[in-house]
């Protein structure tokens, strides 16, 4: 067994705090010679411990632990389970020192684990990990950057900041499925995408977004979250993509969207028509927000 540092956590979102840790279990592991891990979970403690209070996710799993190996690290996900949660801190570390090899943990600011951890301060994790025989260090604090502050700036729409925060634009996979093809009567066909459940999304409103297709070719795209109010089909928000200057067929398959920024809010429209003129000037400011592709 590979001796490794780790740090531990939901690493929900894999934003700028986080990579501050993981950069720090990276450079620390270089430094003594040891594999760099992140350990985390199939699923936010809260999801079982207090499933009313559990948030919508940032990421799914998959783009959880590819977003961890662009940072250097190898993930480790475990199943967050009813025998996880009754597990203290000392046995946590215990089991993390004895099956993963860890002879350095490395925790972020607030960082917590075990069902006892609440009590717990970095000191009382030092005192076990001495017992161990695993070193305890803590990595720099980045201000004003939460797993939860990120989702509030989705929920409300900003697309920019939420941008700053994560250190890439926030995006959204889902499966292309059939909808009620309006949008191509109109000459704007687009792309429903059913988004993984549990994911949140962006506050309604008009984007200008890039889409990763299948095949690895970015599109431009003009995205539509909202419950379509000029047409009335229903009140469960819909995620619907302009693919601009594409023509294919995606149904059935996993697109993921990259969002830049927000246009505008939805709107209902008096007649098709104006749902149309408004659409052509989305589609110029969508082309003016989007970076130049290199």
């Amino acid at each position: 067994m590979n001796e490794s540092a780790a740090a531990v956590g939901t690493f929900d979102g894999v934003h700028l705090g986080h990579a501050e840790v993981l950069a720090t279990v990276r450079r620390e592991a270089e430094e003594r010679g040891l594999t760099p891990l992140a350990i985390t979970f199939d699923r936010h403690p809260l999801s079982l411990i207090a499933p009313e209070r559990a948030p919508m996710a940032i990421t799914s799993i998959e783009r959880k632990e590819k977003l961890i190996k662009k940072n250097g690290i190898t993930p480790v996900v475990l199943p967050f389970d009813e025998k996880m949660r009754e597990t203290s801190a000392a046995d946590w570390m215990k089991l993390l020192h004895d099956k993963y090899g860890v002879r350095l943990l490395v925790v972020g600011y607030d960082n917590t684990f075990g069902c006892d951890g609440v009590n717990l301060s970095i000191a009382d994790y030092r005192k076990i990990g001495e017992s161990l025989g695993m070193e305890v260090i803590e990595a720099p604090f980045v201000e004003g950057i939460s797993s939860s502050a990120v989702r509030k700036r989705i929920a409300a729409g900003d697309i920019e900041s939420t941008r700053s925060m994560l250190g890439r634009p926030f995006s959204l996979s889902g499966r292309v499925v059939e909808g009620n093809k309006l949008g191509r009567t109109i000459g704007f066909p687009t792309a429903n995408i059913q988004a993984s459940p549990g994911i949140i999304l962006p506050g309604k409103g008009v984007y200008a977004a890039r889409a990763c297709l299948p095949d690895g070719k970015y599109v431009d795209a003009m995205v539509n979250i909202g419950v379509r109010p000029t047409i009335r089909r229903g009140n469960s928000p819909t995620v619907e993509a302009h693919l601009i200057n594409w023509k294919g067929d995606l149904y059935g398959h996993v697109i993921r969207l990259e969002f830049y920024k927000r246009l505008r809010d939805e709107q209902q429209f008096n007649s098709i028509d104006a749902l149309r003129r408004q659409l052509k000037k989305d589609l110029e400011e969508t082309l003016l927000a989007l970076p130049t592709r290199r």
